[in-house]
């Protein structure tokens, strides 16, 4: 027998074998190589109980973290969320500096009753120094709505909305000093670095509108906030994703062509510089931050003419102008007033997240919330600025249909303390308990969750941390906030950290 033949004779046995191995490896019992009826029902079982497993792990949203699927080229393209969900876009008010909650939101008759008495079991010491003794809110409060809730007179017109708004009067921050307050409100980490909440939902997301930014910032008229672009920044994500600042009065800069360059020519310019992108794309297919970078470029070509378009307010009626109070002799009031109009029609436009300053940086309280010295002075200016634009920019958002797919929240970065500072006749900082308010697609409206104590010190009932608040936001965007992670330095980061958990309670 010659060994080209033993060689052939051989090859059947070796395949069995190496079948036989095969099915072992994948823990498959056999006997001749080949599996028979009862065999293969038994093993194959353990596999259906893994595929039903999974479904029900799915269903719960329990199953690992699964990136975005984006397409370099078109990355603002709108995704899917995880689950179906009542909101498509947010609306965010910021009150930088610490807006009280306790000449606002928060309503503490006993703290009233004790005004001018010693502090007593609250630290003698505080962020900028020695207490003083305790102060009563310094504004009357009265119910509003048919809720009865209690609302400040400094607000009077967004008092008028508590029917509509869910409260959590319970939140803490993880620091009493601005900056990195700010950066934990937007990013879920003091620290800088970090991505913003509007970033992780455009990288999320995406956005309904390919002709203007993702997410857009809108600064105070006053100036930017303490932690600037951290706030709206991308941190480790894609630069593609950050925010675009600019409002009423602030219009994005290098926008336009410069004067001496007429349509023609820059549009020929805009073409020919497509077409040597195109050609760059060719040869370098795989190169996705390349692709990122042309689609950057091809959205901000198309913002020469989108931007102006939604940032002109000529075509709004006299009625609309009025209610937002765009006329008011408060120039400060009236910018504010045409920056909440710029948010609304941006919102209308599909953008994904707005978000909207009231308030600029640490400047003695003169420029934001941060009323140490001069709260009720300070606070009447600032009131003055903010309740009837923001109310009437809500109003207006529930006119139009728009609060039925858009999240709508108040915040801040954190409260204020119970009493004033010793020689001062203002608040310090307080980041034991504050409030934050919700409103619009999937709130219960008409809820007040969590609580202080009676001086408003300290959240006692219901405590939540700013990680919940994030998760509760993220969820009302049909995402899953343990789900929704991206990799940088060996870590699967997310916005709330290794926390977070959805507020239940104020959820329609």
């Amino acid at each position: 027998m010659t060994s080209s033949m033993t060689s052939s004779m051989k090859t059947p046995s070796s395949n069995s074998a190496a079948s036989t191995a095969r099915l072992q490896s994948l823990g498959l019992r056999t006997g001749t190589g080949l599996l028979d009826r009862r065999n293969f029902f038994s093993s194959t079982l353990t596999g259906l109980s893994a595929i039903a497993l999974t479904n029900l792990l799915s269903d719960d949203q329990l199953l690992a973290a699964e990136k975005p699927q984006i397409d370099a080229s078109r990355p603002f393209a709108a995704r899917s969320p995880h689950h179906e969900a009542p909101a498509k876009r947010v609306l965010m008010v910021f009150c930088a500096g610490a807006c009280s909650q306790l000449e606002t939101w928060d309503y503490k008759p006993e703290l009233a009753k004790r005004d001018g008495r010693t502090a007593g079991e609250i630290p003698p010491v505080t962020f900028q120094g020695p207490s003083g003794n305790l102060a009563k809110p310094q504004y009357d409060f009265r119910p509003r709505g048919e809720s009865g809730k209690m609302v400040s007179d400094m607000i009077p017109h967004l008092g008028e909305l508590v029917d509509d708004f869910a409260f959590v009067h319970s939140l803490t921050s993880k620091s009493n000093t601005h900056g990195p307050a700010e950066n934990f409100l937007s990013t879920g980490f003091v620290l800088d670095g970090f991505p913003s909440m509007g970033a992780w939902l455009t990288y999320a997301l995406g956005s309904e509108n390919q002709d203007l930014p993702a997410f857009v910032a809108i600064p105070d008229p006053r100036g930017v906030p303490q932690a600037s672009v951290n706030n709206w920044g991308p941190g480790f994500l894609p630069a593609v994703f950050q925010g675009t600042p600019f409002s009423s009065t602030q219009p994005i800069r290098n926008l336009k062509s410069p004067p001496e360059i007429n349509q023609a020519s820059d549009a020929a310019a805009v073409g020919l510089l497509r077409e040597l992108n195109d050609r760059h794309l060719e040869r370098n297919p795989g190169d996705s931050s390349l692709a990122a970078r042309i689609a950057s470029y091809e959205l901000a070509g198309r913002m020469q003419s989108s931007v102006p378009e939604v940032a002109d307010l000529s075509s709004e009626s006299k009625h609309v102008l009025d209610s937002y109070g765009v006329d008011s002799p408060n120039k400060n009031k009236a910018s504010f007033a045409r920056n909440c109009i710029l948010a609304r029609r941006l919102i209308e436009s599909g953008v994904r997240f707005v978000q909207l300053f009231n308030g600029a940086y640490a400047s003695g309280g003169a420029l934001n919330w941060d009323g140490h010295s001069k709260l009720r002075e300070q606070y009447d200016v600032h009131g003055e600025i903010m309740d009837q634009p923001v109310a009437a920019l809500f109003k207006d958002l529930k006119q139009r249909g728009l609060l039925k797919d858009t999240l709508v929240i108040w915040c801040t970065e954190f409260g204020r303390m119970p009493m004033f500072q010793k020689g001062a006749m203002g608040r310090d900082h307080n980041p034991n308990g504050f409030t934050a308010v919700l409103g619009g697609a999937g709130v219960r409206a008409g809820t007040s969750y969590g609580t202080t104590d009676e001086l408003g010190f300290k959240a006692v009932e219901n405590v939540r941390s700013l990680h919940d608040f994030h998760a509760t936001v993220l969820h009302l965007l049909g995402l899953n906030h343990e789900r929704l992670t991206f990799r940088h330095n060996g870590l699967d980061r997310r916005l709330t950290d290794v926390h977070g958990k959805v507020i239940q309670e104020v959820l329609a």
